[in-house]
C-alpha cells in the first residue's frame, strides 16, 4: 500500500514572493525548506509594426530628419477669439462713434481717443456703410468713395504736417473715416425731404458742417494756433465732395 507523502504547509508570515515548506514526517525534528520565487522575465511581443516604426524613427533621426517627428504643442495665443486676433475692439469702436456723433465738449466724452488711439476697422466699416447707402444706381461710386477716403486723408495729413501739426497718417485716416457718420445719419432725412429743395439743402449743409466740425476739432489742435482755418477749409471741402458722391450732385 502506498505511503502518504509528507504534509506541506505554506507559512504566510514571510514577505510577498517568499515561502517556507514544513515537513511533518517527524514530529520532533521539523525540517523547513525555505526559498523564494523570483519575478518571471516576461517579454511582450508587440508585433512587427512597432519594430518597423522604431527603425524608421531611428533612420530619420540619423539622417537629420528628426524634426519631421516633432509634435508642436498648442500655443494658448493660437486659441484667441477672431475679433481679438484681428485686433477689433467693438466697445472701443462704439465709444469712438459716440464721440464723433456728439462732438460737443459739454457732453464729457474723451474725444481725443479718436485721434490718439487710431484703429483701421472702425473707419473702414463706416466708409463701407456710407458706400452701401450710395449704391442705388451708382455702384461704381463704392470704389471711388474708398479711394477718396484714402487719398483725401493723405492730402489732409500732408497739409497738417506742412502747417506744423504733430499727427500721423493713421490718425488722420481714422478721424476722416469716423467723421463720415454725420453724413450717414442725415441720409434717411434726405430720402424723406428730397422733394423739398430748401429743406434738403439745409440738411445737407448741416450734415457737412457736423462732419467737418467733428474731424477738424480732432485734427486741428492747439499746435496750429492761427493756422487752423488753413486745415479746416480743405476738410470741409472733402466732406462736401463725399456728400456729392452720395447725392449724385
Amino acid at each position: 500500500m502506498q505511503q502518504p507523502g509528507p504534509a506541506v504547509r505554506l507559512h504566510s508570515n514571510n514577505p510577498p514572493g517568499d515561502f517556507t515548506f514544513v515537513s511533518s514526517t517527524e514530529a520532533d525534528d521539523q525540517t523547513d525548506l525555505t526559498g523564494s520565487i523570483a519575478a518571471p522575465d516576461v517579454k511582450l511581443n508587440l508585433g512587427g509594426d512597432f519594430t518597423k516604426e522604431s527603425t524608421a524613427t531611428t533612420f530619420l533621426r540619423q539622417r537629420g530628419y528628426g524634426w519631421l517627428l516633432e509634435v508642436e504643442e498648442n500655443d494658448p495665443e493660437d486659441n484667441k477669439p477672431l475679433l481679438e486676433e484681428l485686433d477689433i475692439d467693438l466697445k472701443d469702436i462704439y465709444y469712438k462713434i459716440r464721440c464723433v456723433l456728439m462732438p460737443m465738449p459739454s457732453l464729457g466724452f474723451n474725444r481725443q481717443v479718436v485721434r490718439d488711439n487710431p484703429d483701421f476697422w472702425g473707419p473702414l466699416a463706416v466708409v463701407l456703410f456710407f458706400s452701401m447707402i450710395s449704391l442705388y444706381g451708382q455702384f461704381r461710386v463704392v470704389s471711388w468713395i474708398i479711394t477718396i477716403w484714402i487719398f483725401g486723408s493723405l492730402t489732409i495729413f500732408l497739409l497738417a504736417r506742412v502747417l506744423g501739426g504733430d499727427v500721423a497718417y493713421g490718425q488722420v485716416l481714422g478721424v476722416i473715416g469716423y467723421s463720415l457718420l454725420p453724413l450717414i445719419v442725415i441720409a434717411p432725412a434726405l430720402l424723406v425731404v428730397g422733394s423739398f429743395d430748401i429743406v434738403s439743402t439745409v440738411i445737407k449743409l448741416f450734415g457737412v458742417f457736423w462732419a467737418a466740425y467733428s474731424a477738424a476739432s480732432l485734427l486741428a489742435g492747439e499746435e496750429f494756433k492761427t493756422k487752423k482755418p488753413l486745415l479746416i477749409y480743405p476738410i470741409f471741402l472733402l466732406y462736401i465732395y463725399f456728400l456729392s458722391l452720395y447725392t449724385g450732385v
